[in-house]
């Protein structure tokens, strides 16, 4: 016979039998004589086997997996962590870079206008002089150069206030002309005590009297020759220091009363020249004798004109006298900063060329950096030092510089006389790396840790979150075991592989008759979904010697219409698993269960030769078992549960 029936009834007849337990016989009944295809598409959807090795390739592959994630999260951490010490590195380098312009240009500006007011003062200091002078020239008819000013130390303090030079070498030299030297000299000797003691008393000074100063003093315009102190014989005007503060005498040494400007030093005489033809201020470095330390340390002299009327700005205007005075820049680099803003370089530069004392001076006017007068500071809050004369700033910051023109006189070069200078003073602020390290900070390496610290508990977390998991896919994977075993004890091998084959193939059955569109109702839709729902093409196969046996119970509607439902489940899962332990004896296949009715054949899914005498013992062997089972239910079911009876039908 065709056993195709039989045979996908072997899925719908365990569905049967499940559903059996559950207390749902007309469904399974129902559901079993629609074909073997409708019963086992309308089953649930069964778990798909994992053999061990596949579990195994995936646990491997997971492990992979984790390896790598984990690699990425080393990496990312080290990444990041560098990463955000980098950023905080160059924020300090950033507010380094922000507070030094900040404090550069807190000097610049300071310093530049210290500079113009000292100009401004020395301006005016001249000019009030020369007021002075044409003042007493209307009242005693006197003029330069036979004209002493009048409380000369008063009136150089109130200058150096005004200037901001601490200790200031200033002097007043009178242009002598030829024919004036003999009454010069004899002026000089007698005006020369007079303002001497003026000058001691006011600065009060002891440790000369005014008569030893005056022993000290050359009675006569000099200037120091090989011979010693020489007059001066040359023709033309000489330049001789008249008035001078502050009033000192070293021991063995002469007053500089008197000694020609022109003829002392050689860069005097060079501002001197410039400031004649010019009819202007003149500057010019020099080495100055720091009144307080006795050392040299490098400045510059600023020769101020002294013109003979009070319109200082006149054509025909004479030069009479030149104002001298003498500064260490060092002063103008003080008090510029509060304490702690430490660590400013300070690169003072000429653009002129050095002027050498009795030596060969170059005349170039693009000198370069070694022949230009180059002086360093170091400014530290309030307090700055001297360097050095040349260029000592770290060269590693000089993409910062901040550079600004200090002094500039303005006076056209085209006009000085050939090989003159008159040198256009630039400042230059470099940073130093002390300043740099005080912005430096552990804030990099305190959040590089706190960026690994947040890494390492994310990863902590994703650790317990992988070990969840792999509990959860354990357990997973125990549960589809069991029911691996669960299906191989239900199905044949056979049957059980070919399901495994099959399982996940999109296959769409069904009559196509029912998939045509049937109007409004919908009924397409409706088994088209079904049909789609079964997603597997139904087992069927051709078994031409099989023997069938069909039993149900006789008596059962009329003892069920009489019991609860509970009682009917009892009695029917009682008397269903006692038949399949004997099937499973016998080799005999279940095929289904219909309300009262038990189906089973023999010779499939395993061929055997004899099937009809198997499913005769198989028959024989289920009516002593209802016997001996009703009369064991008859104590809970009722006395007329051993009346019921089986009756068997077996076909060939």
């Amino acid at each position: 016979m065709k056993s195709g029936q039989g045979s996908s009834g072997e899925g719908s007849g365990s569905k049967g039998e499940n559903e059996s337990r559950s207390g749902s016989e007309s469904r399974s009944g129902s559901e079993s004589r629609s074909g073997s295809g409708s019963a086992s598409g309308n089953a649930a959807p069964q778990q798909v086997y994992v053999p061990p090795e596949v579990a195994k390739r995936e646990d491997a592959n997971v492990l992979r997996a984790r390896c790598l994630v984990a690699i990425i999260l080393l990496l990312a951490m080290a990444g990041v962590g560098t990463a955000t010490s980098l950023l905080v590195k160059q924020q300090e380098r950033k507010d380094f870079e922000n507070q030094f312009a900040g404090y550069a240009t807190e000097i610049l500006t300071i310093s530049g206008s210290t500079a113009n007011q000292f100009f401004d003062a020395m301006d005016s200091f001249a000019s009030s002089i020369g007021a002075q002078a044409m003042a007493e020239h209307t009242l005693r008819n006197t003029s330069w150069p036979f004209y002493r000013i009048p409380d000369w130390s008063v009136q150089v303090q109130k200058l150096a206030q005004l200037t901001g030079v601490h200790n200031p070498f200033v002097g007043v030299a009178p242009v002598v002309q030829e024919d004036e030297r003999e009454q010069w000299n004899s002026f000089a000797q007698e005006q020369i005590p007079l303002w001497y003691q003026e000058s001691v008393e006011h600065e009060g000074y002891t440790d000369y009297t005014v008569q030893e100063l005056v022993n000290a003093t050359i009675p006569f315009t000099f200037f120091i020759g090989r011979d010693g102190f020489e007059p001066v014989t040359r023709p033309g005007e000489t330049v001789p220091y008249f008035q001078f503060y502050p009033v000192r005498l070293s021991p063995g040494s002469i007053m500089p009363t008197n000694i020609d400007a022109l003829l002392s030093s050689e860069k005097t005489a060079e501002v001197y020249r410039i400031t004649n033809v010019t009819r202007s201020p003149a500057i010019g470095f020099t080495r100055i004798t720091s009144t307080r330390t006795e050392a040299t340390i490098p400045g510059s002299q600023i020769v101020q004109p002294i013109f003979d009327g009070a319109d200082t700005q006149a054509e025909d205007r004479k030069m009479v006298a030149i104002f001298l005075m003498q500064i260490p820049w060092l002063d103008y680099f003080k008090n510029l900063l509060a304490d702690g803003e430490e660590g400013i370089f300070v690169v003072l530069e000429s653009a002129c060329p050095k002027l050498v004392e009795g030596g060969a001076n170059p005349v170039s006017q693009s000198p370069t950096e070694s022949e230009r007068n180059i002086i360093t500071y170091r400014v530290d809050g309030p307090d700055a030092v001297l360097l050095g004369e040349t260029d000592l700033h770290d060269p590693e910051y000089d993409d910062l510089v901040v550079s600004q023109v200090f002094v500039d006189l303005g006076i056209d070069q085209s006009q000085l006389p050939e090989g003159s200078c008159v040198p256009v003073l630039t400042l230059h602020v470099y940073p130093s790396a002390e300043l740099e390290d005080s912005f430096k900070t552990d804030n990099g390496i305190i959040y590089a840790v706190v960026v690994v610290v947040i890494f390492v508990f994310t990863t902590l977390v994703f650790l317990l979150y992988d070990h969840s998991v792999g509990k959860r896919q354990r357990i997973v994977m125990d549960r589809i075991v069991k029911q691996d075993q669960i299906v191989s004890d239900v199905f044949p091998t056979a049957i059980r592989d070919r399901l495994y084959e099959n399982q996940g193939k999109n296959v769409v059955t069904g009559d196509p008759l029912l998939l045509e569109d049937d109007g409004p109702f919908g009924l397409d839709e409706t088994f088209a979904g079904r049909s789609n729902r079964i997603g597997s093409a139904p087992l069927a196969d051709l078994f031409p010697s099989v023997t069938v046996v069909f039993a149900d119970l006789v008596g059962f509607t009329a003892w069920s219409s009489a019991r609860e439902p509970h009682q009917v489940f009892i009695l029917l899962e009682t008397i269903y698993g006692a038949f399949d332990k004997l099937a499973y004896r016998h080799s005999v296949f279940k095929v289904e269960t219909v309300g009262d009715c038990y189906v089973a054949a023999a010779g499939l899914p395993e061929p055997t030769t004899d099937h009809a005498v198997v499913a005769c013992r198989f028959a024989r062997d289920c009516l002593k078992k209802m016997k001996d089972v009703t009369l064991k239910l008859e104590l809970s079911l009722g006395p007329d549960t051993s009346d019921l009876d089986l009756r068997t039908g077996i076909h060939r």
